[in-house]
């Protein structure tokens, strides 16, 4: 009886998951689903991109996958993913509430926030306290340019000799978000900086990973002793650095004079706290400075990391940038963000390298926030939806060179720069990436400055280069190593 009966249960479990996994009326089609997997297997857990291709050949630009028993929906291509994000943005807003992410994070912060007025203010304040602390302006130039020059001092040290680029370019993006949001930078050699840049690099990677993915469909197996509790670990260590930050401002700030981006916040938080329905918490503090130093650490970095990847593999490119940039600054005595007016190659190759570089290949994932419609499929409120952003940036039609490396592809026939609308590696809409600004005024800024000085060159005992990307949340190239001369000296 006690056979019959576990038997009996097991065979209503597998109808319910059975019947759970079934597509909704007018759902976008996609893969048959499994019970409790959905299509995990149709993934490769190294780097599911690929996957996503093939689905989009097999069942068009918008299509349906359970991860577990969720429903979830793609969405590929400029037509659809503009029509989502950007003319039904609000629609699409929603950020889905529990993936491992959002565990991690403890519901917190500014990114994984779901759409709502939590999450309006806290992204008005932060565009607004950047923005006074020169997010486009000359002190944040500044703040850039002060960084380079310890970048410069490293390059200096290694002339002649080749160079693992990877931890200079991390600490760099690092120390710059650093200054606005903490008002302090760290030695390259500082043993807090290397904590942090750590943590974010395995954190990107294990979030968009097979791991995380039977996390996300699996919650049975939520509170087991897997890989994924690496996490969990790595996001309490940086918090608890910022915790520590934020406890030596509340002693030493001056109210009503903020030095940055926290004593910003804490200003509001004593002058509005009172209020009802406020928001604004320390808690809340950490996890939005966490949100931000990530998200202006990883994402420049790697886009630097292959833009020198690929400058030092195409030396004529590199060449062209280096008559450019001589033509231009002649008698300057470094660049400012203003010269990109006049640099419309360089600014080709700096867009060009981050369309290639595709940082953030699936952005981070939304979630509808109402029944809504996209170009005649019913998506029911509450649908995970992934934008694959690799289909934009790579799509046939919308670039002239679109599997290759080109320049060209930001150039119109008069040589000026331009840029195609399938150029949105920062997404669109709502959610669009708020450092968008900080991102392209660094870029510029350490591209021509470092291009300007030095000659970089793929070792000759380094083998033939593999552009292949390690994938994660963000896309970050393998390690490499480079040859650095002054350009003075050929």
């Amino acid at each position: 009886m006690f056979v019959t009966a576990v038997l009996l249960w097991l065979c209503v479990w597998f109808i319910i998951l059975q019947f759970k996994s079934r597509r909704p009326k007018n759902f976008p089609p996609g893969p048959p689903a499994l019970p409790v997997l959905g299509n995990l297997l149709h993934f490769s857990p190294e780097n599911p991109l690929k996957d996503f291709e093939k689905l989009e050949k097999s069942y068009g630009d918008i299509y349906s996958l359970f991860m577990g028993s969720k429903p979830t929906v793609v969405i590929n291509g400029l037509k659809a993913i503009k029509e989502a994000i950007v003319i039904k943005g609000t629609d699409f807003a929603g950020r889905p509430q529990d993936l491992l992410v959002n565990d991690v994070r403890q519901r917190k912060g500014l990114v994984l926030a779901d759409y709502g007025s939590s999450w309006k203010d806290h992204r008005r304040f932060a565009l607004m306290t950047l923005r006074n602390f020169g997010l486009g302006k000359t002190s944040m130039e500044d703040r850039i340019k002060e960084e380079i020059q310890h970048t410069m001092k490293t390059l200096d040290s290694s002339i002649g000799e080749t160079l693992s680029p990877q931890v200079m370019f991390h600490n760099a993006s690092s120390n710059i978000i650093c200054q606005v949001l903490f008002g302090k930078r760290y030695e390259y050699e500082d043993e807090t900086i290397k904590v942090i840049v750590r943590c974010f690099t395995e954190n990107a990677k294990i979030a968009n990973g097979p791991w995380a993915m039977l996390y996300d469909s699996l919650p049975v197996i939520r509170n087991l002793p897997l890989p994924f509790r690496k996490a969990f670990k790595n996001f309490e260590t940086c918090q608890n650095i910022v915790t520590k930050l934020l406890n030596e401002h509340k002693k030493t700030r001056v109210p009503g004079e903020p030095r940055d981006f926290v004593d910003c916040y804490l200003d509001e938080l004593a002058k509005r706290g009172e209020e009802e329905d406020f928001s604004f918490s320390e808690e809340e503090l950490v996890m939005n400075s966490l949100d931000l130093h990530f998200a202006g650490t990883d994402t420049t970095s790697n886009t630097l990391l292959t833009g020198f990847l690929y400058l030092m593999n195409y030396p004529h490119i590199q060449e062209r940038c280096q008559q450019e940039i001589d033509q231009v600054l002649e008698g300057k005595d470094q660049p400012s963000y203003e010269d990109r007016h006049h640099m419309p190659y360089m600014q080709a190759v700096i867009h060009e390298v981050q369309r290639v570089a595709n940082t953030v290949p699936l952005s981070v994932f939304h979630c509808t926030t109402k029944n809504t419609e996209l170009l005649g499929f019913s998506i029911p409120q509450g649908t995970m939806i992934i934008q694959n952003l690799t289909s934009v940036l790579k799509e046939e039609g919308q670039w002239k060179f679109p599997h290759e490396f080109n320049p060209e592809n930001f150039l119109d026939e008069q040589g000026e720069f331009v840029k195609p609308e399938a150029f949105m590696p920062f997404s669109a809409g709502p959610r669009m990436c708020l450092g968008e600004s900080l991102a392209r005024m660094e870029l510029f800024l350490i591209m021509v400055t470092l291009l300007r000085r030095f000659k970089f060159t793929w070792p000759k005992d380094a083998g033939e280069p593999d552009f292949t990307p390690v994938y994660g949340i963000t896309l970050t190239p393998k390690p490499y190593r480079m040859k650095v001369q002054l350009r003075a000296e050929q």
